[in-house]
């Protein structure tokens, strides 16, 4: 069927009119809406339709246009109008078109009936509000035309139906989206998708998977979601020392990076003795070579970056500390490395296809492992479309704070509210990495600290002024506010030494007394802290880096203690964070993991208190000192177990006990006895030595199974009792079997979905399986249920790796 040429022409006239009467208003001619008010309403040249001149480009506002300003708005419609007619005159040139064609074209006409008069500002509102269809639906109505007096050419219409297949369901529906937006993203045009059904079809089997393959296309390519990374041969990672190649890779230009850099020259050294020790501790074991892109999404300018700006001004850099020794570590680790500081970048590297994000990837995804953050994350949202979800388990997400289970997942995060603006991303909680080890469903990234050597160390000690006194707060905004009582103790002992940045002029809310060094290169600060004994914090910042580095100098940190513990409850700096940690001082792993001598927490209300606490400080004596886990070795250790063993792309199936039989009998027959027996001296079960152990990282053997107090989490639980909860072992003990172990009495047994179970009620004797692998969580407590926690030993100073871990 043709064309309606009618109906083109009555187009063509009315765009010609349209810029006529434009041209009238360019050259001081009468106003718009008196040159269209004297046409009778059917008029052949009123019949434009408004939608039609969308193809106008958004470049003017919507407010009043008046003199110079509307000549040039009017002559840039004008010009715009011209190129409407070319594609007019294309239009009306076609010799074939489906009977869907003519109808929307007869659209169009019967849309020009529609258009009413109205002033000069009230038309260019018009036209603005339009502008953004007009182009697509003239290109979609030429380009279709095309396509299927093709197609009825090349006698392939038969062969483009869309088909209704059971194993396809989504199918039709995906093509008729695609019929309506297939212009939404250039992506889909870079597939081949050119507004034809042959094109949806080929691209919704062979790029999607939402319809069955097309006979009459070559099958020897499967769909991308299919397309599997080629297994290249493994190669052996080997320690490095040379930074050079990683400094280069960092690259300049903000401040933020300049820091980075400057932290990587510093501590060379010591991550090049770190990598001589570890390689020998590791016995010339192999290392798989890992392809890992790192992409520091909150330094991208697309996420604002807040932060380079502040590099230099006091603010925070605990977020630039980590992701420099990140960087370090996976270099001197041996890994093939990328750095992406930019969303250009991240297309690059992930081989992105030119658009919106609406697409997949063009190929396998070349990396084995992302590290990035929430910023990064949402980038890739944006940016990867639908493939995200399927390489999601490769992403390593740098967490400062922790996500807990129950914000992770989406669905139960939103019935249940614990949704934030953070979280829900449907990862498997371990793939989230915090600064501390303070969310055990999380694992523990860290940082280093410097290590002295044992010269160093005496040195400190013979040169410690013993009423020296330096604060932690670099800003000037920390120093309001309730300060004035404690600091004015502290006075009468100590001389008192601040960092706080400034321009000019002195910060006034320091107070007189204190002597201000302004904020200070990294070397000076350290040679400061080599002085002081005390090392006194505010509150604020929470669990940033600096206490471990005063300590590491031979400091004494004293912080306060929160009463109550401050939350996201409670406290406007937590609240929207996707977790429910109650924090009760300003850095509990220095609290809980180092404590006295060399950590002192106190109520800082309480002026008597705090008063004996610095004439305890004075009188104590102690040495420098670092935890292992913070120095650069520990590092290395603790990232390299991950790199090596943590793998989320491969499923966990179900732990069925009876699947596994005493050794030397057949797997199908169950043990006899428990799988869980006491542990000598303790009041934990493990696993027994009658059945072999699933292969499983942390190894099984690490296990210690205990019951919490009714209220209390697994993270308290496990601690109390010396181990660390593991959340990886939660699926083997989530059964009956270990129910029975724990001599637990239980009417009901149900399974459900909820972030507190494995546990138990003594009350009701009903008990919980977990139903959901996602929600198992060692953060969730409730007043009602005791829980069944997967406790783990722990290597000496290294809390994040069992003792056979390595």
């Amino acid at each position: 069927m043709s064309i309606n040429v009618q109906t083109v022409q009555d187009i063509r006239g009315g765009s010609r009119f349209l810029q006529s009467v434009f041209s009238n208003d360019l050259s001081g001619g009468a106003v718009l809406s008196q040159e269209t008010g004297g046409l009778p309403f059917h008029h052949p040249h009123r019949r434009l339709p408004i939608y039609l001149l969308s193809s106008l480009p958004h470049l003017f506002p919507l407010a009043v246009l008046g003199g110079v300003e509307s000549r040039g708005v009017l002559r840039k419609i004008s010009d715009m109008l011209e190129v409407i007619l070319k594609r007019m005159d294309t239009l009306s040139k076609l010799d074939n078109s489906s009977s869907t064609d003519a109808r929307r074209l007869d659209e169009l006409s019967s849309a020009i009936n529609r258009f009413q008069p109205a002033g000069l500002v009230e038309k260019i509102q018009a036209i603005a509000q339009n502008v953004s269809n007009m182009a697509i639906r003239v290109e979609q109505i030429l380009q279709s035309s095309m396509m299927q007096g093709r197609a009825v050419r090349d006698g392939t219409t038969s062969q483009c139906e869309v088909p209704r297949d059971s194993r396809f369901p989504e199918c039709p529906g995906k093509v008729d989206w695609m019929r309506a937006r297939w212009t939404s993203d250039p992506c889909y045009a870079f597939y081949g998708v050119d507004g034809s059904d042959c094109s949806f079809l080929v691209y919704l089997s062979e790029v999607e998977w939402f319809c069955p393959p097309l006979a009459w296309r070559n099958q020897t390519s499967p769909p991308t979601q299919h397309t599997q990374q080629a297994k290249s041969p493994k190669r052996q990672a080997a320690f490095r020392t040379d930074l050079s190649v990683l400094l280069e890779q960092v690259g300049s230009g903000k401040e933020s990076l300049s820091f980075m850099k400057r932290r990587i020259r510093r501590l060379a050294q010591q991550w090049a003795t770190a990598a001589n020790r570890l390689d020998v501790k590791l016995g010339q074991r192999w290392r798989d070579q890992k392809k890992i892109l790192v992409h520091v999404g909150f330094l991208t300018e697309e996420s604002g970056d807040v932060f380079s700006p502040k590099v230099l001004k006091g603010g925070p850099l605990g977020e630039m500390v980590q992701w420099a020794d990140i960087l370090t570590a996976l270099h001197v680790l041996g890994h093939n490395l990328k750095i992406s500081m930019s969303v250009k970048d991240l297309q690059g590297f992930l081989g992105v296809p030119p658009g919106r994000g609406s697409c997949p990837l063009t190929g396998p995804l070349p990396f084995d492992l992302i590290y990035t953050d929430y910023h990064g994350l949402q980038q890739m949202k944006q940016h990867m479309g639908l493939s995200l979800k399927k390489h999601k388990c490769h992403i390593r997400v740098i967490d400062t704070f922790g996500t807990e289970p129950a914000y992770n997942h989406e669905e139960y995060a939103t019935l249940h509210g614990y949704r934030t603006n953070w979280g829900y991303w449907n990862l498997n909680p371990r793939q989230y990495m915090t600064m501390f080890p303070h969310t055990p469903d999380n694992s523990f990234m860290g940082f280093v600290s410097e290590e002295l050597n044992e010269t160093e160390k005496r040195s400190i000690q013979q040169n410690k002024v013993n009423n020296m006194a330096v604060v932690y707060g670099k800003e000037a905004s920390m120093w309001k506010q309730g300060k004035d009582s404690f600091l004015e103790i502290l006075h009468r002992y100590m001389e008192v030494h601040g960092t706080v940045y400034y321009e000019t002029q002195r910060p006034p809310e320091v107070p007189p007394f204190v002597k201000n060094h302004g904020l200070l290169p990294q070397h000076e600060l350290q040679q400061l802290l080599r002085k002081a004994k005390l090392f006194i914090g505010f509150g604020f910042p929470y669990e940033g880096p600096a206490p471990l580095e005063a300590i590491a100098n031979g400091c004494i940190f004293l912080q306060p203690k929160f009463q109550p513990p401050h939350s996201s409850l409670n406290h406007e700096f937590f609240r929207g964070k996707p977790t429910s940690r109650e924090v009760f001082s300003q850095h509990p792993y220095a609290e809980q993991y180092i404590g006295r001598p060399h950590v002192m927490t106190v109520d800082y209300n309480n002026s008597l208190e705090f008063d004996s606490a610095i004439k305890e400080i004075m009188k104590t004596k102690v040495e420098p000192f670092l935890p292992y886990e913070y120095t650069c070795e520990g590092m290395l250790e603790r990232v390299h177990a991950y790199v090596q063993n943590q793998d989320f792309c491969v499923p966990e199936p179900p732990f069925v006990p009876t699947n596994f039989s005493r050794q030397g009998s057949a797997a199908a027959v169950r043990p006899n006895g428990p799988l869980f027996v006491p542990i000598p001296n303790s009041t934990a079960l493990g696993w027994t030595s009658n059945v072999t152990a699933p292969t499983a990282w942390p190894p099984l053997s690490s296990l210690r199974l205990l019951v919490s107090q009714e209220g209390q989490s697994c993270v308290d639980a496990c601690h109390s009792a010396g181990f660390i909860c593991e959340p990886a072992h939660f699926r083997f003990i989530n059964n009956k079997e270990s129910l029975r172990g724990l001599e637990v009495q239980c009417e009901v047994v149900d399974s459900e979905i909820n972030h507190i179970l494995p546990a138990f009620s003594v009350l009701r004797r009903e008990c919980g399986l977990q139903r959901e692998p996602l929600l198992f969580s060692c953060a969730g407590h409730s007043p009602k249920y005791r829980r069944v926690c997967p406790c783990r030993d722990y290597r000496r100073g290294q809390v994040a790796l069992c003792r056979d871990c390595l």
